[in-house]
């Protein structure tokens, strides 16, 4: 991520937006697209602004915002709160036009590097000819560190019209920056855009709720099939990829940046996927299971075996949309192409904590780490502890749907008694579709089986979010996560209720190294 765009300005690449396509090339300008500064300036303020992480979050920020049209010089101005601003960082410049509407839509990424650890910021985004919009924030902690990080999925907005919109979606954000944490983990299905009416308008109030948490702190996205948008680049997820700037995944196919991401503060690292590249569901706009071909499995394998070899992470929290169990009935139930790909990896390379949504209630698993023998068709997770208060996740990961983050369509009230779960195991042909009509979706089939792994549920509420307390204990002992998860409360100004806690631990890995050279060091 450089301190300013590649292409200087009036310099035109292939990476440079062509400007003035008609309707009939809409497609082709969906996908996020570079552009250079233009001679005259929108006098509108900056909007949307929100802050993401770079892949070291003790060292680099990114600050992003939208505006109505193109600006003149937009940039970021960043001091300290004794020291004032001292310090300009221009702003990149990405372009995509809604394939619905036709409306070009402006954003502005300024990536801030050689920033100082567990350091408080203030920075201002502006432009020429308009009011700067201001904001603060903190890097992250280096080396282990106490942090805490929050979470919720399936979001929506409070904006009638919008779809699934409630006021739930309202009720979140203010609660979540009651209780400050460094980050906040955004697990797909954010805004429903897709089903929205108006796109454009449903992302911008999307932005807008969460500014009041979102530009003092980083709100780090999955994306999920709610974001796949019908002719929006390539796969669909052109906005979710112009309007975030998430960390590189090293992938040269513009149709494969920002899906998926990894970055890391204090001792944990986050990696956050996209699931929809190994999902049988057919879920967004269009079908694009096996997009990748490979490469982000291929790219996860490589991140999770670094991850182990980093002596200073203890641990491994993946940020993903669908899930992988499930105990409600009638809504979308686990994917076993979730269970074929990614827990196998997630076994091998020992994943602590997965964290998701697309089931819009609350619950958690037990330990898990590979298949049950009793249920070999659906690929269960095999249960390795039933303790709930205290788990050890080096002898199994898991699972938290926090799907509650305000969408209307909750299913806390769909809980199989006693549990049970549905998985897709496959789905049926693409039907065709009338002129002008939605695309009728693959059917699923569904095989239910008995839900050995679940662990805790939340009948009573529907919306909801999880805060995390890592603790990086002593050199020569155990790290722990005590986890809280907080039932929202029916107010904008509300103060959240305490739903569960619980506790995650594990040895530190520098313990662990240090054992295993004991036992290679011992006489035979």
């Amino acid at each position: 991520m450089p301190d300013s765009p590649t292409e200087q300005p009036g310099e035109i690449t292939r990476r440079t937006f062509v400007r003035g396509l008609g309707a009939s090339s809409v497609a082709i300008a969906a996908a996020p697209s570079l552009w250079f500064q233009p001679d005259v300036s929108a006098a509108d303020s900056p909007e949307q602004l929100h802050l993401q992480f770079g892949g070291d979050a003790s060292r680099e920020m990114v600050a992003s915002w939208v505006t109505g049209g193109s600006v003149k010089r937009p940039r970021l101005r960043l001091g300290t709160p004794d020291g004032g601003f001292g310090r300009t960082v221009p702003a990149e410049t990405r372009t995509y036009v809604d394939g619905a509407s036709g409306v070009e839509v402006f954003t502005h990424h300024a990536a801030i590097h050689r920033l100082r650890p567990d350091t408080a910021y203030v920075y201002e985004v502006l432009h020429d000819g308009a009011a700067p919009r201001q904001g603060t924030f903190r890097t992250a902690p280096a080396g282990r560190s106490r942090l805490r990080f929050t979470s919720f999925g399936d979001q929506a907005t409070p904006n009638p019209g919008n779809g699934l919109w409630s006021v739930w979606a309202g009720f979140n954000p203010p609660q979540v920056e009651s209780v400050k944490p460094l980050f906040h983990l955004l697990n797909g299905d954010l805004c429903y855009a897709n089903i929205s009416p108006d796109r454009v308008k449903t992302w911008r109030d999307f932005f807008v709720n969460n500014e009041v948490s979102a530009r003092f702190r980083p709100w780090m996205p999955a994306a999920g099939n709610h974001e796949n948008e019908l002719g929006n680049g390539r796969l669909g997820f052109g906005a979710y990829q112009t309007r975030f700037f998430v960390p590189d995944n090293g992938e040269d196919d513009p149709a494969l940046r920002s899906m998926w991401y990894t970055f890391k503060a204090g001792s944990v690292q986050v990696v956050s996927l996209n699931n929809d590249d190994v999902c049988l569901q057919d879920g967004g706009d269009s079908y694009v299971r096996g997009y990748s071909q490979g490469a982000q499995k291929r790219w996860l394998e490589r991140t999770l075996r670094q991850a182990n070899e980093d002596g200073d992470i203890d641990w491994i929290v993946v940020c993903m949309h669908q899930v992988a169990m499930s105990s409600v009935h009638n809504f979308n139930g686990a994917d076993l192409g979730i269970r074929q790909e990614w827990l196998p990896v997630f076994d091998r390379f020992g994943v602590d904590l997965v964290v998701c949504g697309h089931e819009h209630h609350y619950e958690r698993s037990k330990a898990v780490r590979g298949v049950d023998p009793a249920g070999t068709d659906t690929l269960r997770p095999r249960v390795v502890s039933d303790r709930l208060d205290v788990v050890d996740t080096s002898q199994g990961l898991v699972q938290m749907i926090i799907g509650g983050g305000g969408t209307s369509a909750d299913s806390h009230g769909l809980f199989y008694d006693p549990p049970r779960g549905d998985v897709i195991v496959s789905v049926g042909p693409q039907l065709p579709s009338s002129p002008g009509q939605p695309r009728p979706k693959r059917a699923p089939t569904k095989v239910t089986e008995e839900a050995t792994w679940v662990g805790s549920r939340d009948r009573l509420h529907g919306y909801g979010f999880a805060a995390f307390d890592v603790d990086p204990g002593r050199e020569d002992g155990t790290t722990s996560i005590e986890v809280t998860l907080y039932d929202t409360a029916p107010s904008v100004t509300g103060t959240p209720t305490v739903f569960e806690r619980f506790t995650l631990q594990r040895p530190r890995r520098d313990a662990e190294r240090r054992e295993r050279e004991a036992v290679a060091g011992r006489p035979a």
